[in-house]
């Protein structure tokens, strides 16, 4: 049977290479024959035979289209594809090109997935979870939706949901969470955007000025990104303690000296206190209690050098009437 004319269809082998009409090869490769004959109009698919009146794929064919399905899968238009064919036909090779997509678009993480049952989330949340709350975690990546199981999910950072049970716990509502988290998120999403211009700009555009990048500097590009990779986390995680220390230290200070606090003149101001002091008294009492504690000491301190006062004076008065 003729490749392009027969019925009963499907791939033949001819000359020990199979060979396709574009409807089998359509079924082999997944796309479309709508799709197939759009590839060939752009020079993405090299020319088929033609024998009398049919159009003859073969297995370069088929390959070449998984090779298009999956550039299109790692985010690539069908104009950067084209480019990278062109080089492939060239004798450039994709290897180089195809390593640096898979090391970026590997995990950035050591954090690995997890699943949880929808009983397991309810014990977790105290029962808090209803299916407007999950539908909101799906919403924000939080959990993932398993196909066929309705009462499992997936997790893809377990860290992040157990953070929203210690905040739940702690008694923030969960739209509380949710808010906070697409605020967060768009907060983040910022700065890897510009940590990602900043690299680009002083390391990563030698490398990727031309198109598709050689073998040689697409394998470079993709070791450094194995180096700077942990970076962008570092300074984060850094700087984020420096400003939590600072804005934590100056928060409490804040609602410390809200509370109104007896001295010589009368009014009140805010005490500030060494932060190894604040630390000492939240060990002692529990940090719900620090500003009861401090009133308390305050008070009992003001007392005393009253009651020593009162002593000190009462004791020169005596000696003032021994003497007279």
């Amino acid at each position: 049977m003729e490749a392009g004319a027969g019925a009963g269809g499907g791939a033949r082998a001819g000359a020990g290479a199979a060979e396709y009409r574009i409807e089998d090869l359509a079924h082999a490769s997944g796309a479309t024959v709508r799709t197939i004959r759009a590839y060939q109009d752009r020079g993405l698919l090299p020319t088929p035979e033609r024998r009398g009146r049919a159009n003859v794929y073969r297995e370069a064919h088929l390959a070449r289209l998984r090779q298009i399905a999956d550039l299109l899968d790692r985010g690539y238009t069908l104009a950067s594809i084209k480019e990278l064919l062109e080089a492939w036909d060239a004798g450039r090779g994709l290897g180089g090109v195809l390593g640096l997509v898979a090391e970026v678009q590997g995990p950035w993480t050591d954090e690995e997935a997890d699943r949880i049952t929808r009983t397991e989330l309810d014990a977790k949340f105290g029962g808090g979870q209803d299916d407007e709350a999950i539908a909101e975690a799906v919403a924000l990546g939080v959990l993932e939706r398993v196909p066929g199981r309705d009462d499992e999910f997936l997790v893809p950072s377990p860290q992040e949901l157990s953070v929203a049970a210690e905040l739940y716990a702690a008694g923030v509502p969960l739209t509380a969470i949710s808010g906070h988290l697409r605020e967060l998120r768009g907060q983040v999403e910022h700065i890897a955007s510009r940590f990602l211009e900043f690299t680009t700009e002083h390391v990563f555009a030698r490398y990727l000025g031309h198109r598709p990048p050689t073998d040689a500097d697409a394998a470079e590009a993709a070791s450094l990104v194995r180096r700077l990779r942990p970076l962008a986390q570092q300074t984060v995680d850094a700087e984020l303690a420096r400003a939590m220390r600072t804005f934590a230290t100056r928060h409490l200070h804040h609602h410390l000296g809200a509370k109104e606090t007896a001295i010589a003149e009368n009014t009140t101001r805010p005490v500030l206190l060494p932060a190894r002091t604040t630390r000492a008294v939240q060990e002692l009492v529990g940090a719900d209690r620090v500003a009861e504690f401090i009133t308390a000491a305050a008070e009992r301190e003001v007392q005393a050098r009253t009651l020593d006062a009162l002593a000190s004076s009462h004791t020169r008065d005596n000696k003032v009437d021994e003497r007279g």
